[in-house]
């Protein structure tokens, strides 16, 4: 085939998809308002189930919403009709999704719902359907073109499915006001865990902070660089609390001004940038390179707690 056919039949099914999914916005209205307002006050779990390409969309949303502060399960339409139905409780709500709305697959399950006062939600393209019908609550899908070359396999619609749950995920999220402290406690592994990591969990405490008060002498801030590897020191008063900061470069540079032998006040940056323990150490990372250091220290009510160096994160990175 001509690689010109190729790329063209490529570039109009993506035009195709984007031009179903700009239809969603027009079913985002005072209905959506309520579903996502019924959503976020339910109080087991919100159970999604579908037939076919629906099923598998309905999976992903379930896995996002999972993911994202709202407790929720799939289940495959058909192994609910044969025992998975004994997993819904009174207190959770069942989404539904089917291009068709038609599928008999569908029908024991809307039965069910019915039958025990369960919530429902049906998603669809056809308002016309059963699942429509038989639904408390519903969303419809706005007619598009599938994007596939014979206009019959479900493409567009299950990207306009998709596109759809990730809106009532994130309607969730800001309505339930889901944290990046809330998704960091749920994705605790894997390189995203790592990457939601708090400062607190690498930095470098207790003695091995360089940490020297405001009365000693330049020689003992050598030292004490010297000893701890950081090319820092934190400089404190007799309290404890941080007043200031020397590098390695400061003691350069008081060496050729003789001042050795004067007290570390005199050259010391009195106003040293610290961070907090719950910092990401994404964060920390993105502050020592844009402010072109290599370390960071950690502070609690201004008395020193940790060091971070920024190999310290990118080692969290590296295979």
């Amino acid at each position: 085939m001509n690689k010109k056919i190729i790329i063209k039949s490529a570039q109009e099914a993506i035009k195709n998809e984007i031009s179903g999914i700009k239809k969603l916005s027009t079913i985002i209205d005072d209905n959506f308002s309520k579903i996502i307002v019924k959503l976020s006050k339910v109080k087991g779990k919100i159970i999604f189930t579908g037939i076919g390409k629906s099923a598998h969309i309905a999976q992903k949303i379930s896995s996002t919403m999972s993911s994202t502060g709202t407790p929720s399960q799939f289940y495959h339409s058909t192994e609910m009709s044969h025992g998975d139905l004994g997993a819904i409780s009174k207190n959770d709500l069942i989404i539904i999704l089917s291009n068709s709305g038609n599928s008999v697959e569908l029908n024991s399950i809307i039965e069910f719902c019915n039958k025990n006062n369960i919530s429902t939600i049906g998603i669809s393209s056809n308002k016309n359907s059963n699942l429509i019908k038989s639904s408390q609550m519903s969303l419809i899908i706005p007619s598009a073109n599938e994007a596939c070359s014979i206009g019959l396999a479900p493409t567009t619609s299950t990207s306009m499915m998709l596109v759809l749950g990730d809106a009532i995920c994130v309607s969730l999220m800001k309505i339930k006001k889901f944290t990046v402290k809330n998704y960091r406690e749920i994705h605790p592994g894997g390189s995203l865990g790592e990457s939601l990591l708090q400062v607190k969990k690498i930095m470098h405490s207790g003695g091995k902070i360089p940490q020297i008060n405001e009365n000693d002498s330049m020689k003992n801030a050598i030292l004490e660089i010297t000893r701890k590897s950081f090319g820092h020191v934190i400089v404190t008063n007799k309290s404890s609390k941080i007043v200031g900061i020397i590098t390695d470069g400061d003691l350069r540079r008081a060496v050729n001004k003789n001042l050795l032998d004067k007290k570390v006040s005199l050259i010391m940056n009195r106003n040293p940038f610290v961070i907090k323990e719950d910092l990401l150490c994404t964060e920390a990372l993105s502050l020592m390179n844009i402010k072109k250091i290599s370390c960071l220290f950690v502070e609690n009510k201004m008395k020193p707690i940790g060091i971070v160096h920024i190999h310290d994160c990118l080692n969290l990175f590296r295979d």
